[in-house]
């Protein structure tokens, strides 16, 4: 009798803070990405290249903004029973990883064979690199290529260096994700943050150029997304043979 009048009793109904809403929001904004790469995969399908790499160009933006805007609302402390983490690093393998692998096989560019081996390298070889729960060090490098495949597929295709440089790229890069050589967050890595920073900026510049030009770049774009490419997958390296570049004396 007791327990069914307490059933009757209404129980206080939990309101929703400001703080939680704008919190949750920006899981909305992450979880943006998920869409963002559904559209991406359907222009891979079609073989809508141009458009394919504007979608994961418009989700690496997401992806690049919600972190910083997420660790000032405090979102981790707000919502501790909602993983902020887990949600970007399930979008992230969809973005850098399984959409650009699926664009290696469904072009063909490197001939059906090196394709095929190719994407198998990329998807395998990065959900082992997810795994590691200790990828970043404390200056917040990544330890290992941190499976950014989205722009190294990109460069591929507009560079379009040959199929046995191509897959000796993939492959060097996939052996890379397990050497503990530091690649740039150029973020979140304060030494040469505004250099690294601009680099990174001049690179989307030269990729938005040849996206603009329907993925048929001029050499001089070409020539700027390479050496920008390259200057951003070794100065993480160089950094750690030189601990104290960038340094600010007295630091």
């Amino acid at each position: 009798m007791k327990k069914k009048i307490a059933d009757r009793i209404p129980r206080p109904k939990k309101k929703v803070t400001w703080p939680q809403a704008r919190a949750f929001s920006v899981h909305l904004l992450t979880a943006s990405g998920s869409f963002l790469a559904f559209l991406s995969l359907v222009s891979a399908a079609e073989k809508q290249w141009t458009a394919m790499f504007l979608w994961l160009g418009l989700a690496l933006f997401v992806d690049g903004i919600d972190g910083p805007i997420a660790r000032k609302l405090q979102v981790k402390e707000v919502l501790p029973t909602w993983s902020g983490e887990v949600l970007d690093n399930i979008i992230d393998y969809v973005t850098y990883v399984l959409i650009p692998a699926f664009a290696l096989y469904q072009s063909g560019f490197m001939g059906e064979g090196l394709s095929f081996l190719s994407a198998a390298i990329i998807v395998v070889s990065s959900a082992i690199y997810y795994a590691d729960t200790g990828m970043k060090t404390k200056e917040n490098f990544f330890k290992g290529f941190p499976v950014v495949w989205n722009m190294i597929v990109f460069t591929l295709f507009v560079i379009a260096p040959g199929e046995w440089v191509s897959f000796a790229v993939v492959v060097i890069a996939a052996m890379l994700s397990f050497v503990p050589v530091n690649f740039l967050h150029p973020v979140r890595v304060k030494r040469l943050r505004p250099l690294n920073l601009g680099i990174f900026l001049a690179w989307c510049v030269f990729g938005m150029i040849a996206l603009l030009q329907d993925m048929d770049a001029p050499q001089p774009i070409q020539i700027g997304i390479g050496l920008t490419g390259v200057y951003l997958f070794v100065i993480g390296g160089i950094m750690q043979i030189f601990p104290n570049l960038g340094l600010r004396r007295g630091a």
